[in-house]
């Protein structure tokens, strides 16, 4: 059996944040705009804003579905960048390459402002179905597109679906990378192994996440995202008390950055940093700690 239901079990975890902080808090912007399936990419259908695929008829471009993902990269991403500016929070922006080549000012400001460039794939696709060879080149030319655009290279990455059983040896194998995000199973950051190797996992969310706007998650308005933002955010920052936890918080441009939902993240801005021991960090700034102060694991109860 590969798979591990255990992890850190009942003997919780006994770590450290800096400054003594009870939650290390991660935001996530998926920055994809732009490297979704469209015809004029040669692809046979419209990928719609949010995922599956457009209405229309088979090799007929949906005009719509292409303005409502523009709006992410025109609007979207600098309205989140702006709340992020207020606020004096750092994130890190899960950037598909194709969407940053398209819109490489977005690329720059990002790194100008402090936040963090993660791979998210050369492309907003998948890559559990790909060959080796192929998965080993969308890496390759995601790192060198993310270097160009960004002047800095990738040193985490998420991939969209799912990570194939190829993908940590491929990342491995690259070199440069220290962790990846391919995981949902825990509330703290853990090492698995990969060819005898520790490497570094940085567990994501779906829960704190406004594709529950329409990925079935039951959203319909900004409240409903903030209410479970804050939920998760008093249930870690409780359980902090002891034993630190990480929160990891996923948003996109064409859909937080809209003006009805982005009060949302204002909103929970302001809360979570009116509580002391907050850590905002970018998920490097949390790997680097993790892997400086916890080469072994954590010390456990």
């Amino acid at each position: 059996m590969q798979r591990d239901f255990v992890g850190y079990g009942p003997n919780r975890p006994k770590i450290e944040w800096p400054g003594g902080a009870r939650i290390a808090i991660s935001v996530v912007v998926n920055y994809e705009e732009g490297s979704e399936a469209s015809i004029l990419d040669g692809y046979p259908r419209q990928e719609a804003a949010n995922g599956g695929v457009s209405p229309l008829p088979e090799g007929m471009r949906d005009l719509a579905q292409e303005t409502m993902v523009e709006y992410g990269s025109r609007a979207g991403v600098w309205r989140l960048m702006d709340i992020f500016d207020e606020f004096r929070v750092n994130a890190t922006i899960y950037g598909c390459a194709v969407a940053l080549e398209r819109n490489p000012i977005v690329g720059q400001e990002v790194i100008k402002r402090g936040h963090e460039v993660m791979g998210h794939g050369y492309r907003w696709e998948s890559y559990y179905d790909m060959s080796r060879e192929q998965e080993k080149e969308a890496i390759r030319k995601c790192v060198e597109s993310i270097e160009r655009t960004c002047g800095q290279r990738p040193l985490g990455w998420y991939v969209r679906s799912s990570a194939s059983l190829n993908t940590r040896e491929l990342l491995m194998e690259e070199g440069g990378f220290l962790y990846d995000c391919n995981a949902y199973n825990d509330d703290l950051p853990y090492y698995t192994q990969v060819k005898g190797k520790p490497w570094l996992v940085m567990p994501y969310s779906l829960e704190v996440n406004d594709g529950g706007f329409w990925r079935g998650g039951g959203m319909s308005k900004a409240s409903d995202l903030y209410e479970n933002m804050v939920n998760a955010f008093d249930t870690l920052y409780s359980e902090g008390a002891t034993h630190p936890k990480m929160m990891s918080i996923g948003l996109h441009c064409r859909t937080m950055g809209t003006p009805a939902k982005s009060i949302a993240l204002r909103r929970f801005l302001d809360y979570a940093l009116s509580r002391p021991g907050v850590w905002f960090a970018r998920r490097r700034d949390i790997a680097t700690w993790w892997m400086e102060n916890y080469p072994d694991g954590p010390p456990q109860d």
